[in-house]
Order: structure tokens, then sequence, then C-alpha cells
């Protein structure tokens, strides 16, 4: 995969670009990943790339011609996609949907955002991390890099992202390594057990609890097996006995 970023601030990016599992991929060719300025492609003395927004108002907006010009001179194929509070929320669907595409093209927004041509003329795609505000979208691309990456053939242990949260639609069970005691808590006694069937039942069942607790609108979604119902019913039956309730008949 081929992932081309346009961001004014480049360096924000090249530290977690260089490490970790990214850095790994790239070094094996799994994916490639490269930064580009829109400031590097102005004529002007002072390489401007933002002005006044018309109608007045705070702030400055990202002018559409740096991104235009340098999109345009390396762009070939694959989505072009605007990092944007007004996206479609990101999620590990999107991930896998992006993982699929050999090529990928980020526009970074800052300030107070981009020129509204570029969104309706250039992008193809917005994409949000979060309803929340950032400076800029230099850490939403991130995010997404992240996300795609590790999906990538080789770029991790094969099975390694089977069992995650939300590959599934359910969060992840809970994890325990050495030693099997700290401090007085110990690792439940079923993943020192041996017994792999009771170990897989034990792990559904604390992905399915945990989801309740915490995802209640996952499970909500999901599509429940004979055994999914069997253990959720089980879950309720200890949370009322826990509360001193008397079970559901």
């Amino acid at each position: 995969m081929r992932i081309d970023i346009f961001t004014l601030f480049p360096e924000m990016m090249r530290g977690p670009l260089d490490a970790s599992i990214i850095a790994r991929a790239r070094a094996q060719e799994i994916v490639e990943i490269n930064l580009y300025n829109p400031r590097d492609v102005t004529t002007d003395r002072h390489h401007i790339v933002d002005d006044y927004p018309y109608g007045g108002g705070a702030g400055m907006v990202m002018k559409p011609e740096p991104l235009f010009t340098a999109v345009e001179r390396v762009y070939e194929s694959g989505p072009i996609i605007l990092m944007s509070p007004q996206g479609r929320l990101f999620n590990q669907t999107i991930a896998r949907e992006l993982a699929a595409e050999p090529r990928l093209t980020l526009l970074c927004g800052h300030y107070e955002g981009v020129d509204e041509r570029v969104r309706e003329h250039l992008c193809t795609d917005e994409i949000s991390i979060g309803d929340f505000v950032l400076t800029g979208g230099e850490l939403a691309a991130l995010v997404i890099v992240d996300a795609v990456t590790r999906l990538l053939p080789g770029a991790l242990a094969p099975g390694s992202t089977e069992e995650e949260s939300h590959t599934a639609g359910l969060l992840e069970y809970p994890q325990y390594t050495r030693p099997p005691e700290f401090r007085g808590w110990r690792v439940p006694e079923t993943l020192l057990s041996g017994n792999h069937a009771a170990i897989a039942r034990w792990r559904r069942k604390e992905s399915l609890r945990r989801t309740r607790a915490r995802r209640p609108d996952l499970l909500a979604a999901f599509d429940l097996t004979p055994l999914d119902r069997k253990l959720l019913a089980e879950i309720e039956a200890e949370e009322a006995a826990g509360n001193g309730e008397e079970p559901d008949q």
C-alpha cells in the first residue's frame, strides 16, 4: 500500500511514523508513506497557504491552489480523504475498507479548515475520528494510518487481529500474563487450567460481559449465537445474585 499525506506540519508526523509497527511495515515495504507540504508548491515569496475567510469571521482558511497543485503532482488513483470533524465517523469497518485499497491520499486541514472547493472538487471522502475538534488533521491522519497499516498482510503476526476489540463486533476479553498472582490479585483459574475449550468459553463470556457493560450499543447490533444467549443469561444471573436480587425466570 502507498499512503500520501499532505500536511503543513510534517514534523508532527515523522516520530510516530518511524516507530513501532508502522516503522517495521515501512522497513519491510508493506506500506510506503510519503509526506508532502503544500507550502512547497507555492510560488509567492512568503509561501502563503491560507487567507482570511470571505464574509468575515475569526481565523484563517487554507487556500485551494496549494492543495490542488500538491495533490495533482503525485496523485494517480485511490480515495482522497480529508480529515474533518464533519466526516463519517471512523471505525474498524472503515479501517478494513481502506486497508483493501492499494493507495490512499490523506489531507490534513488546519486553522479554520479548508476552502469548500477542496471538499467539493478534490476530495472523494471525509473522515472524522470523533466528535471533538483538533488543531489540525495530523493526529487524525496518524490514527487512520496506524489502524490501516496493522491490517495489512505481514504487518502483524498471523491471527493477531482476529479477536481484538471491534474486529468481530464485541469488545475484547481481559488479558493476563505472568506472574499468576500480583499483590494478591490472581489470574482467573480457568486461564491456568490448560483446558482450551474452557478457556475459549471464558473468553467469549467475558467479551460479552465487557461489551454489555461498556458498549451496550455494540451488543444490541450484534448477531448473537445460541451460546452467546446462554452466556448472557449466566452473566445476568451472576449480577442479580451479586446484587441480592432474584434472577429472572
